[in-house]
């Protein structure tokens, strides 16, 4: 399989300048907070028996998004980057979309939504003239926990610009210990998967309140195989930031436990087709190969 969700980031540089990077993580996140490199990424993936990753961004800064691309250019592994660029300002965004597109590896854009004090940004005029040179080009736009503030902009982001593929990460962060509100992520969700150009990924399901199981999270996979299909849906382990939940290996065992129910066709779309489709991957399905 291919990982389509993995982060990386280094302690060293959480206080450069006076600037501290990765804000939303501190002492409190306990074993979360050390550096996570390539190295230690690539053995947890041959572990796992894993063939590549996607490495996306975990921080609005161009720092994080330049790091990727430097572990992306020693380590094959990495098929494919999800950086950040600075899409409120579109003649900054177009700098650095120039900058990092010379790196065939630079295939998508996020930015952490979630922890922008902004409800409206996916709507901004200026964010809207950004994403679509990102379309222009090629690139996706991955939209992080995005239930309960965004996941409603990004079914209008999705409808208003048909033009760019807009990849939502973990399922949008459904709140399934929460009944009332379920229903509100289930209308919005099943929206945005109406929309052709929309995608979603099966990564970050340690949710509050819910079990880490197959069966627990039954009840997500089956409304996101009637919302995207398989042929656009993707697996994600979201590691480092998974291992608060599980190791590795048993956040992927659930997952797969899920897919197992597909048929070879549809678990070769989960696993693997799918992101190598929507982020235009250099590498070759081994279903096909």
């Amino acid at each position: 399989m291919i990982d389509s969700h993995l982060h990386l980031w280094t302690v060293d540089s959480f206080v450069t300048g006076g600037v501290r990077p990765y804000g939303w993580l501190g002492p409190q996140h306990g074993a979360l907070y050390r550096s996570f490199g390539g190295d230690e990424a690539r053995e947890t993936l041959e572990a796992a028996g894993v063939r590549g990753a996607v490495l996306v961004q975990a921080d609005d800064t161009l720092a994080d998004t330049e790091a990727m691309l430097a572990v992306a250019a020693q380590n094959p592994w990495v098929l494919g980057v999800v950086g950040w660029v600075r899409l409120d300002a579109p003649d900054e965004a177009a700098e650095q979309l120039h900058r990092f597109t010379a790196q065939p590896v630079f295939r998508g854009v996020r930015h952490l939504v979630h922890d922008d004090p902004r409800s409206d940004f996916l709507d901004l005029p200026a964010v809207r003239e950004s994403l679509m040179m990102v379309a222009e080009r090629g690139l996706t736009f991955d939209v992080p926990d995005a239930f309960p503030r965004h996941l409603g902009s990004a079914v209008r982001l999705a409808r208003e610009m048909p033009e760019l593929t807009v990849v939502l990460d973990h399922l949008g962060k459904p709140p399934l210990a929460d009944p009332q509100l379920v229903d509100s992520w289930r209308a919005d969700f099943s929206a945005l998967g109406r929309e052709p150009n929309s995608v979603a990924k099966l990564s970050g399901l340690h949710l509050p309140g819910t079990e880490y199981t197959a069966d627990a999270l039954r009840p997500l996979f089956e409304a996101a195989l009637e919302a995207f299909g398989p042929e656009r849906l993707m697996i994600g382990g979201d590691w480092p930031v998974s291992t608060l939940g599980a190791p590795y290996g048993r956040t992927l065992d659930v997952l797969l436990e899920l897919v197992s129910s597909l048929s070879p066709s549809e678990q070769d779309a989960v696993l693997e087709e799918t992101a190598i489709r929507t982020y235009g991957l250099a590498v070759t399905p081994l279903a096909e190969g």
